[in-house]
């Protein structure tokens, strides 16, 4: 017992007598110090640290005394005292162990503190230990024996520590009533299905079975359910009975501050497909596309497009709304789908792996801007803040009035009682989803980081005020008007062939058998299409060449004419080669030692000479004159060649 005081209670003579206790002065306390040694022995014990001596319980002290005592240690306090390593380590063991206890283990606990307590002041009053505890089972109807056991749990510990250390010594086992290892098993993997059975069918079947296969012992539904869900936790039945995607929700959502960003600095875009029939201009009947484009800080709606299905053109043009009304952002944030993955958009992106990836891939229209690109998990509302707006949309297009008949339901099992009444021309339908598009974009009140109360209108305006925002030059505007693709130049003309037409222009003719990108517009083939070589520079803008009828005049007249003006195009190319004759250029080359005229040397008579014999009658002047006119130009070409050199 007297080890379980607390130093406060301890005191040395010099101690009691710098206290200047009014009834014993210091001599006093001298002479009393050996009878209280030879008289109370358990009251008192040898000081700790250097020097030694002996402390005394305060108890020894008359009650006027221990009042002046208990009101000095109070005011003053203890000297405060380095805890040791083990004796904080200890004190964190023990509170971790009392915070998992329950309530009522708690409340046990304070109910032994309090009678620890009422012993503790029994023996400040004077009493002895063994006194004190019979006092206080008396009072409390607590048994000595317990009290002792108390008191030995708190023996060596610090007083700050003692409601942890009266912890009950109680460990949850979760012991189950034995089951047959078979039976548990067949329940387990019965329950555990994405079919979602009830717990009970599956203890019934599993219990037809046992009868069946003789499994023993089999415990009573309740207790298999209370160990099914102890050894199966909530995260694994989960992921076994409701998939992946049902358990993410148990991890918390990461929330992600916007208060860092500004106006255009990043933008997401996804698709949405409307619950409502619409028909479109060939009169077939079905569900448009939404392909939008949302600034990250604000939440406003930049831009978007309507079409029949997710696809890339939607999506380009979606993006040239945005460059030509907002600027160029910073950075995009898109999933990896089919549409926005596509070498149109995100060609030779470093972080692009979709498709097939070559290095003469062309570049993408949001690598050609300089923006760079983040990829999402497709489906996840965390990483595409668009992902909101759409379920907004929801309400406020395809359940409006507007569209009453047309809506189709958000899925199989939902759809309407007047499902398939009616659809909704797509002109009507895009001019009813544009003026509910603008209101989500004005609505008041909205309550996000950025917005604060005010809409997304205002909130993009106000900061689009101080960001610094890219814009597009003009020449910049093919980029999103158009679409590439890496084709060839076929020859001997260099012509392209894309979508069964043709374009040309002369300049292809350097380009032949040459890989070249185009960019076209895709709703407007017979407009001209750009070439670009293969370090992105402009070559020339290709025509398109219509295929002429079989037996039509004026086509072939049209055909012929424009191949004359090609023919006079390239006439320099003639001129060019008719600046020096060819006589000039043959003499340029020719070697001087050759073309001299050899001297003329006695020709040797030959043996025997043959007499002319023939018509002697008068010559054709005519060809006299020819042979002097040869004669004489070849004369004066030697005279010439003699001057030059």
């Amino acid at each position: 017992m007297t080890e379980a005081r607390c130093d406060q209670l301890w005191f040395t003579i010099a101690e009691l007598t710098a206290a200047r206790i009014p009834s014993l002065s210091g001599r006093q306390l001298k002479r009393l110090g050996p009878q209280w040694r030879a008289s109370q022995p358990d009251k008192v014990r040898r000081r700790a640290g250097r020097g030694g001596g002996y402390e005394f319980h305060i108890s020894l002290l008359p009650a006027a005394a221990q009042a002046r005592m208990s009101r000095q240690t109070k005011a003053t306090g203890p000297a405060p005292a380095k805890p040791k390593s083990a004796n904080d380590e200890r004190s964190r063991t023990l509170w971790a162990r009392y915070e998992g206890l329950s309530k009522k283990q708690k409340d046990e606990c304070a109910r032994r503190m309090d009678a620890l307590k009422r012993i503790e002041a029994l023996s400040q009053a004077g009493l002895t230990d063994s006194a004190a505890v019979a006092v206080a089972a008396g009072e409390t109807k607590i048994a000595a024996g317990t009290l002792w056991r108390w008191l030995r749990m708190v023996k060596g510990e610090r007083r700050a520590d003692w409601l942890a250390a009266l912890a009950p010594a109680y460990r949850s086992t979760k012991t189950f009533n034995k089951c047959d290892e078979r039976a548990w098993n067949a329940l387990l993997t019965d329950y555990l299905r994405p079919e979602k059975p009830g717990f009970s069918a599956c203890y019934r079947r599993m219990k037809k079975a046992a009868v069946k296969e003789g499994w023993t012992p089999i415990p009573s539904e309740r207790a298999l359910r209370r160990r099914m869900e102890a050894e199966a936790p909530r995260a694994a039945r989960v992921v076994a009975r409701d998939g992946r995607d049902a358990a993410k929700a148990l991890y918390p959502a990461q929330r992600r501050s916007r208060a860092g960003l500004s106006a255009m600095s990043a933008v997401n875009f996804d698709g949405h497909k409307f619950d409502v029939f619409v028909r479109f201009a060939d009169g077939r009947i079905g569900r448009p596309f939404l392909i939008a484009i949302q600034d990250v800080y604000s939440g406003k709606i930049l831009s978007w497009r309507y079409a029949e299905s997710e696809n890339k053109i939607a999506v380009r043009l979606a993006i040239g709304d945005m460059v030509e009304r907002y600027g160029i952002p910073d950075a995009a944030y898109l999933d990896n789908g089919r549409a926005f993955a596509s070498k149109w958009i995100t060609g030779a992106a470093p972080n692009r792996f979709r498709f097939k990836v070559r290095d003469e891939d062309p570049n993408g229209l949001l690598v050609s801007l300089g923006v760079e690109i983040h990829w999402t998990t497709p489906y996840a509302g965390q990483s595409k803040p668009i992902e909101r707006a759409f379920r907004d949309l929801c309400e406020d297009v395809a359940k409006h009035p507007f569209c009453a008949g047309a809506y189709t339901g958000n899925k199989p099992d939902a759809k309407p009682e007047n499902y398939g009444k009616r659809a909704i021309p797509i002109e009507e339908f895009k001019a009813f989803a544009d003026q509910q598009i603008a209101e989500h974009n004005a609505r008041e009140g909205r309550r996000t980081e950025t917005a604060g109360g005010r809409s997304f209108d205002i909130a993009f305006a106000t900061s689009m005020e101080s960001a610094i925002v890219r814009w597009a030059a003009p020449a910049q505007r093919h980029l999103w008007l158009l679409a590439a693709e890496r084709v060839t130049a076929r020859k001997p003309s260099g012509e392209i062939h894309l979508f069964n037409n043709r374009y040309w222009t002369p300049e292809l003719n350097q380009w032949t058998g040459q890989k070249v990108t185009v960019r076209f517009d895709p709703d407007n083939l017979a407009a001209p299409l750009l070439v670009y070589g293969p370090d992105d520079a402009l070559i020339a803008e290709a025509e398109c060449i219509d295929d002429a009828g079989f037996a039509s005049a004026d086509d072939a007249k049209t055909h012929a004419k424009a191949r004359r003006d090609y023919m006079k195009s390239i006439a320099q190319t003639e001129a060019l080669r008719d600046r020096m004759r060819i006589e000039d250029l043959a003499g340029l080359y020719a070697d001087k030692k050759q073309t001299r005229r050899p001297e003329k040397s006695e020709a040797p008579e030959p043996a025997v000479k043959r007499l002319a014999v023939g018509w002697h009658g008068p010559t054709d002047k005519r060809s006299e004159d020819a042979m002097d006119q040869e004669e004489f130009e070849a004369a004066f070409g030697r005279g010439l060649r003699l001057v030059s050199e």
